[in-house]
């Protein structure tokens, strides 16, 4: 199935649109809307026969014309529009090399995304543009592990074998563990070998074994074994290996994201990929994004050279609400992934030699007096499990009759002081009074309810109930049903009883379960859609709604958050989103709800606080994994630059480590 979003144009007359472009550029002035009309609604081949055909009628170059009529980005994106692929990508080649430094985004993007055959027309295409061997000028120009897995790409021998050996995977699997994990430095030459020539087959089955044997994704070794351009282009590979569609969204997201645009980038995967694979782009941009590839161009872009990207992009997937094969197997990919169990971490330990007295009397001397030592506080409080914080409570108010809590709270304040006393409560108690805070006064905190209902498991909501009901002697359903109304009370109501299933998933149910979900048909109210979706998302067991989402998929072609968001709104819509994005990966969730607290002007000390506290315990570890692999930064980089004081002091010892 062709899914380029340029098409051959029917009725297609070379001398035609030979002379419909030079009378567009004769005389004062050129018509650029008739050139990026006519230019961007032809395929390649078709352009590369009008600049023949412009050649026979008027013995001039078309290219050389187009760059003397146009400018800047405009004239950019037209002229690479008429080379051939391989030439264009030359052409990029070529400019990314010569001249002072070396642009190595460009290297990667295009050695590490192409075809066998379309490495092999681009190293064609290189001596004929420009008489020079592209081997000798990469080789000259770059150095380290770096040059030699380029010059194994540009072999352009990747194995094309879709048969594929278990045993081989295995082992492949095994090899590169122990080149990186399990050694001593790193063998860089095995994870060139493997990575540079197995097929792209044979290699996700690779990386699905390595995460089994391993408990990460080999996307995280690499980020911790490798490093500088090395590290970005063997990235760069196995995100091509996994989806190259999802990885140029990646790659076009981030060069229009933020303030300004890296036009080069945006203009080379939009002309390169528009016969190609611009709809599963597209597809797999309106999935990751929650927003289309045509309105992050509209929005980020101007003029002509707006008018021509948006031509190329094809159609605006905000619109129209399809979901295309690409997306959905990226979806799929995502929740088997999901499937794979991990051992969850958290960052805070129990202190090895631990006492409570001396750590009171720590606490004491450091509010005694005048003045407060705040470094003090942080050192005992952050580094002691929670448990042992209940027994320093308890040492403290048998040493010195006091309650240690009451003295934090007169001498700390601010975010300081929020987090300390937070660290101080046992989860329990914490989560309880983070939703009362969220049910009383004037409003209420949906995304609180949401966040802390939609992730604990059955245990820690039971143990909730009974802290809410002490401490603020009624109940939380109660609570919950008074602040609240309609689906989104039922859906609160019934996870807030911690009944969840915790057997295995049953594939036959998993796909009755899926069928229910999928069935946008049935006009009986007792059966609503939100009553079917409640009924299998808030009971249903982790491992069984995996299996549910998997089906759902196969079935639909849909992923079930992307049908979620289709189908409903408001909190209803968010409380299913925040279940189904738990089941599947819980610290992803987390680590997304931290990056958002912190991203843009001012910082969401709220959210920040709470779920540094909550999860520090629990698997703040896998947290930050996550949080490096979604965003390209670390946690304790961006709470570095987005927070101060003792705050960020103590938000630091929680994060637990640089990645």
């Amino acid at each position: 199935v062709y899914r380029g979003s340029v098409k051959d144009f029917q009725g297609f007359d070379a001398n035609q649109d030979a002379e419909a472009l030079y009378n567009a550029m004769k005389g004062f002035g050129s018509d650029k809307e008739a050139i990026l009309d006519l230019i961007t609604s032809r395929s390649n081949k078709q352009r590369v026969e009008i600049c023949q055909a412009y050649k026979s009628l008027y013995g001039k170059d078309l290219i050389a014309d187009l760059k003397y009529e146009l400018t800047g980005k405009f004239e950019r994106l037209i002229v690479s529009l008429m080379r051939p692929p391989a030439y264009g990508d030359a052409k990029e080649i070529k400019d990314a090399i010569s001249g002072v430094g070396t642009d190595e985004k460009c290297l990667i993007e295009i050695l590490a995304s192409r075809t066998n055959q379309e490495i092999h027309d681009l190293v064609a295409a290189y001596k004929d543009a420009y008489g020079r061997d592209l081997e000798a000028d990469i080789v000259g120009d770059t150095s380290g592990h770096f040059k030699k897995m380029l010059v194994v790409l540009l072999q352009g021998a990747r194995e094309e074998d879709d048969v594929v050996s278990e045993d081989l995977v295995e082992q492949d699997a095994k090899d590169l563990l122990e080149a990186g994990e399990l050694k001593w430095g790193t063998d860089e030459a095995q994870f060139i070998y493997i990575l540079g020539r197995r097929s792209r087959q044979h290699l996700r089955l690779v990386f699905d074994e390595y995460l089994k044997i391993a408990g990460k994704p080999i996307e995280r070794s690499i980020r911790g074994e490798l490093s500088g351009d090395f590290e970005k282009l063997m990235l760069a590979v196995v995100k091509c290996i996994r989806s190259t569609a999802e990885y140029f969204a990646e790659r076009l997201y981030k060069a229009m994201k933020g303030l300004g645009t890296r036009d080069n980038t945006l203009i080379r995967i939009m002309v390169s990929r528009s016969e190609i694979d611009m709809l599963d782009i597209r597809e797999v941009f309106r999935t990751k994004y929650d927003k289309s590839l045509y309105n992050m161009i509209k929005e980020d872009t101007s003029g002509e050279y707006k008018k021509a990207l948006l031509k190329l992009c094809g159609g605006d997937d905000d619109a129209a609400g399809e979901f295309f094969p690409e997306a959905a197997q990226v979806a799929y990919r995502m929740w088997e992934l999901s499937a794979v169990k991990v051992e969850l971490r958290g960052t805070v330990q129990p202190a090895g030699d631990f006492n409570d007295d001396g750590d009171a009397q720590v606490l004491r001397k450091a509010m005694k007096g005048l003045g407060t030592d705040e470094g003090a506080i942080i050192e005992v409080v952050t580094k002691r499990s929670n448990a042992q914080r209940q027994q320093i409570l308890k040492a403290y108010k048998a040493h010195y009759g006091r309650d240690l809590m009451a003295d934090l709270k007169s001498e700390l304040s601010g975010s300081l002081a929020k987090l300390i006393l937070g660290l101080m409560l046992t989860p329990a108690q914490y989560d309880a009074k983070q939703l009362r805070k969220a049910v009383e006064g004037a409003g209420t905190d949906e995304s609180v309810l949401i966040e802390i209902m939609a992730t604990r498991n059955n245990q820690e909501i039971r143990a909730i109930n009974e802290a809410y009901q002490e401490a603020y002697h009624k109940s939380l359903e109660d609570d919950l049903s008074s602040d609240t109304s309609g689906h989104f009370k039922r859906i609160l109501v019934s996870l807030a009883l911690g009944n969840r299933d915790e057997g295995p998933e049953n594939l036959t149910q998993a796909h009755e379960d899926a069928k229910k979900l999928a069935d946008v048909s049935s006009n009986d109210s007792s059966d609503s859609l939100e009553t079917r979706f409640l009924s299998i998302l808030c009971t249903r067991s982790y491992p069984h709604l995996r299996r549910v989402f998997q089906e759902f998929i196969k079935m639909t072609n849909h992923d079930v958050e992307h049908a979620i968001k289709k189908r409903m709104s408001g909190d209803v819509r968010d409380a299913f989103v925040a279940i189904v994005r738990s089941v599947k990966n819980k610290p992803a969730f987390f680590a997304d709800k931290l990056y958002k607290s912190m991203k843009g002007a001012g910082t969401d000390e709220r959210t920040l606080t709470r779920i540094m506290i909550s999860r520090s315990e629990i698997d703040l570890f896998n947290i930050r994994g996550e949080f490096i692999d979604l965003f390209d930064k670390s946690l304790h980089h961006m709470i570095e630059k987005d927070t101060s004081g003792d705050y960020r002091k103590a938000l630091l010892v929680l994060c637990g480590g640089e990645d």
